[in-house]
């Protein structure tokens, strides 16, 4: 045995595996470092436990969080189950497939038909009035409203209290 070591030390084979160790380990390294920071960048989906219909709102019993493993799945799809929840579905979303942002909506402020305050703020001018949305609407968004005393529409965006701030003309 002793003189096998003697033979490798003189012929220089155990140098250069020496060498080949010592130039392996920083790339060993490099890859347990490469592999801690993917297992880091795990992204999650958000898929339905169950069958959610169109106009229905989203609760977070209904959902789950699990790993995305296809590097080819489409973009826009929801990463956290708090970004869904009490959203509205816009169309059918199904059991074990991701959910699109885009099949989502935020639930409406004011419905179409009910009663809802208008607001008309002109500096040191505040007005007030009645008036009927005629379409459903999310916060944010412009709408048309018929004025209940004059049955003038007007337009103007609806607030998160409920209210319609009227846009001058």
């Amino acid at each position: 045995m002793m003189f096998r070591l003697i033979a490798a030390l003189r012929t220089g084979k155990v140098l250069s595996a020496l060498r080949r160790l010592a130039l392996a380990a920083p790339a060993v390294l490099v890859g347990l470092l490469l592999a801690d920071a993917a297992l880091a960048d795990a992204r999650t989906a958000v898929v339905p436990k169950r069958i959610i219909y169109p106009g229905e709102e989203i609760d977070a019993g209904f959902l789950e969080e699990v790993e995305v493993t296809n590097p080819n799945i489409v973009k826009g799809y929801a990463e956290n189950i708090a970004a869904v929840s009490g959203m509205i579905s816009k169309r059918t979303l199904l059991p074990g497939r991701v959910i699109l942002v885009s099949a989502l909506r935020e639930p409406f402020a004011v419905s179409r038909g009910t009663t809802v305050q208008l607001v008309f703020d002109g500096g040191s001018l505040v007005l007030r009035a009645a008036g009927t949305p005629l379409q459903d609407a999310a916060v944010g968004d412009l709408i048309k409203v018929r004025n209940k005393d004059s049955g003038v529409i007007v337009s103007g965006t609806v607030m998160a209290d409920g209210t319609v701030h009227v846009v001058a003309k």
